[in-house]
């Protein structure tokens, strides 16, 4: 019998980031196991049939917790829905799964990502000062607390050991359901072409200097370790290895001082912003590592998207998609984005060809690309979807 599923999320809009994107392509592969998924969300854009906008005409870009869950609540009560998987914390749904992580967690680890020290106790100091964000963090302890309430599904073991930490959740409520993400993309081999040659040419590069190329994909450069990596890359070339390291940064971040710090560094002829235009799955397939030494990330699109293209990785500890690799194998998670020596040394790592091909040789044999695809996650979804139902009969 066809399952009808109910994903709430805030915005129907997946230029927004990560966990939108994510909503999507699960909703497609649990549509291929012959699920029927409606996509609730406040505001956004119908771009498909099973999308619906619940409060279209309330103005301002984002909804109040109260006012969406009163909208939820009467389209449930006239839609029959055999599960309701919710991205926010909202207590009548049979699944919780937090795409950003903790509220607790990301509130401590944005801070954590300022520079000087009096910037980040400023920002643990007025973190609840948002009165939005203080509902939020106030309703999902609520939820995560006690024995009873929604099964809560951790992308990541990240997540779940903040579920813990935090709230003290019951672990019998915890289920882990790894990230994933779509691995069967093709890429026309001549648009790669233009890319690589377009990108060896901003850098004054041939292929015969051999460069190694490093790709930083996000929008948050600040949160996801952008500075700390221009300092490790300037440390790294003065190294003079093998291949000398260049660096590509994609995603629509502001600019202007990190390229202030590429001149201070001497490095800026070996750092190119491609802004946000370019497809990431064409840049990975045109570069050698992907790199991301974020302060948070339970679990990266980007990072998981570079090893499905079978290429090694560099992140840090707070980065929930090392569960998908094995540190000095498939790449480096290195302990703090702020340890920018061991950073350094990863880069170089990976500038030995040697290197870098037994790591890409590692994660084409220990066949990573099916442990990333969001079909596992669409499979472990529907498993801990049926035994809900199953309980609940």
């Amino acid at each position: 019998m066809r399952r009808r599923i109910a994903i709430i999320l805030e915005r129907a809009d997946v230029a927004l980031g990560g966990a939108e994107r994510s909503m999507f392509e699960v909703a497609s592969a649990l549509a291929e196991l012959d699920c029927q998924v409606d996509l609730l969300a406040a505001k956004g854009q119908r771009t498909a049939e099973n999308v619906r906008i619940l409060c279209p005409d309330t103005p301002g870009r984002r909804m109040s917790l109260p006012t969406f869950a009163a909208a939820l609540k009467q389209h449930l009560s006239q839609t029959g829905y055999d599960i309701v998987h919710s991205v926010l914390p909202f207590d009548f749904a049979d699944v919780y799964q937090p795409r950003g992580g903790t509220y607790a967690e990301t509130l401590i680890r944005n801070a954590a990502s300022y520079r000087h020290l009096g910037c980040r106790w400023y920002k643990r100091a007025t973190a609840l000062a948002n009165r939005r964000r203080a509902r939020l963090l106030q309703a999902e302890r609520q939820l995560c607390r006690g024995p009873n309430g929604p099964v809560i599904a951790a992308l990541s073991r990240y997540v779940a050991e903040q579920l813990k930490r935090h709230y003290g959740t019951d672990v019998r409520r915890i289920r882990l359901i790894l990230n994933g993400v779509v691995t069967d993309r093709s890429i026309a081999p001549s648009s790669t072409a233009r890319l690589r040659s377009q990108i060896l040419g901003l850098l004054h590069q041939t292929e015969a200097d051999r460069p190694l190329l490093l790709l930083f994909a996000a929008h948050n450069f600040r949160l996801k370790g952008l500075e700390p990596l221009i300092r490790a890359l300037s440390l790294a070339r003065q190294r003079s290895p093998k291949r000398p390291p260049c660096l590509i940064v994609l995603g629509g971040g502001t600019i202007a001082p990190y390229r202030r710090l590429t001149r201070r560094l001497n490095v800026e002829p070996h750092v190119l912003f491609l802004g946000p235009a370019h497809d990431v799955g064409e840049a990975l397939t045109v570069t050698d590592v992907g790199v991301l030494p974020t302060f948070y990330d339970p679990s990266s699109r980007f990072i998981l998207e570079a090893l499905a293209a079978g290429k090694p990785v560099i992140t840090t500890a707070y980065n929930g998609a090392t569960d998908h690799f094995v540190h000095g194998r498939h790449g480096f998670a290195v302990d703090s984005p702020t340890n920018v020596p061991r950073l350094a040394e990863t880069i170089d790592h990976f500038a030995d060809p040697a290197h870098l091909a037994r790591a890409r040789e590692s994660i084409a044999a220990d066949k990573l690309r099916d442990t990333i695809s969001v079909r596992r996650v669409a499979r472990e979804l529907s498993a801990l979807y049926e035994s809900i139902r199953t309980r609940c009969w």
